[in-house]
C-alpha cells in the first residue's frame, strides 16, 4: 500500500473513533456532573471526568509533545480536573483532534520512521514509530472508554452501545 492510501485509511479510522467518542459524549451529557466527578472504586483514574481527561492527555503527550515536540503541553492539573465538565473534556478533545490531524500530516508516509524523545519517567530516551504511537493512543482510548462505560453502569446509568457506532 502506498503512503497516501495508508494515510487515508488512518484518517478514516480516526474519524470512526471520533464518531464513537461523540456517542459517549452525548451519553455523558445526560449524567449529572456530581456523578461524573464522583470517585468510582476499582478504577485507576477515579472518576469518569478524570479518566476521560487522562485519555485526552495521552494523545496530547504522545503525539504532540513526544512525536511533534510541541512544547506547550502540560498534563491537566488537579484543579482543571475537579473543575471540568463534559464541555471542558470536549474542548480538550478538540485539541486532540488538531494534534492528531497535524500528526497525520507530518508522518503522512513515514509510519515506520524512528521517533526518539525523552520521557520524564525514564532515564534513557524511547525510540518508537509513528504507527506505534497512533496505535497506542487509540487503543488506550478504547481501553478507558470501556472503563468509563463500566463506571457509568456502576453509578446506575445505562450506557448506549458505544462499540458499533457507524460514522
Amino acid at each position: 500500500m502506498g503512503g497516501s492510501t495508508v494515510h487515508h485509511l488512518l484518517k478514516q479510522q480516526y474519524d470512526l473513533i471520533r464518531s464513537t467518542r461523540e456517542a459517549l459524549f452525548v451519553f455523558l451529557e445526560s449524567i449529572p456532573l456530581r456523578d461524573l466527578q464522583a470517585p468510582v472504586s476499582g478504577f485507576g483514574s477515579g472518576s469518569i471526568i478524570k479518566t476521560y481527561i487522562h485519555v485526552a492527555d495521552c494523545y496530547l503527550y504522545w503525539l504532540g509533545a513526544f512525536a511533534l515536540r510541541q512544547h506547550d503541553f502540560s498534563f491537566a492539573s488537579d484543579h482543571e480536573v475537579t473543575n471540568s465538565d463534559v464541555q471542558r473534556v470536549r474542548d480538550r478533545f478538540e485539541l486532540v483532534n488538531e494534534t492528531v490531524d497535524h500528526f497525520l500530516q507530518v508522518y503522512h508516509s513515514k509510519w515506520d520512521a524512528h521517533v526518539q524523545n525523552h520521557v520524564r519517567w525514564q532515564e534513557t530516551p524511547i525510540t518508537t514509530t509513528p504507527l506505534w504511537l497512533l496505535t497506542h493512543t487509540e487503543t488506550h482510548e478504547f481501553h478507558h472508554k470501556g472503563q468509563i462505560v463500566a463506571m457509568a453502569r456502576q453509578l446506575g446509568y445505562v450506557p448506549p452501545d458505544t462499540d458499533l457506532v457507524l460514522g
